[in-house]
């Protein structure tokens, strides 16, 4: 399954309820606000390096480009484009937004 998350961890919970529902073998994909999980230094960062041991997670890069934190992106935190977004969606069938 695929889980996408598009909130600020600071803003909302849906990060952490995805994370803890999310089963080995599902992919995160971490959108608009929801990209700031995937920074150094985020409050969620050890959530999210946690989470990369069991599940794939991903980070839209032109909402990290756009924010100004590209450059402070997670190792494990794979960054995909649009199209990169769409092959999720395909590979993985019908997505989960937590919202």
């Amino acid at each position: 399954m695929l889980h996408i998350v598009n909130k600020s961890p600071s803003q909302t919970r849906s990060l952490e309820s995805c994370l803890r529902m999310a089963l080995p073998g599902s992919a995160v994909l971490l959108i608009e606000d929801g990209i700031y999980a995937a920074t150094t230094g985020s409050s969620s960062e050890a959530a999210v390096r946690a989470a990369a041991a069991k599940v794939k997670v991903f980070a839209l890069k032109p909402d990290m480009e756009a924010r100004g934190v590209a450059a402070r992106a997670l190792d494990g935190v794979t960054l995909v484009d649009y199209g990169g977004f769409v092959d999720l969606v395909a590979e993985h069938g019908t997505p989960n937004s937590w919202l």
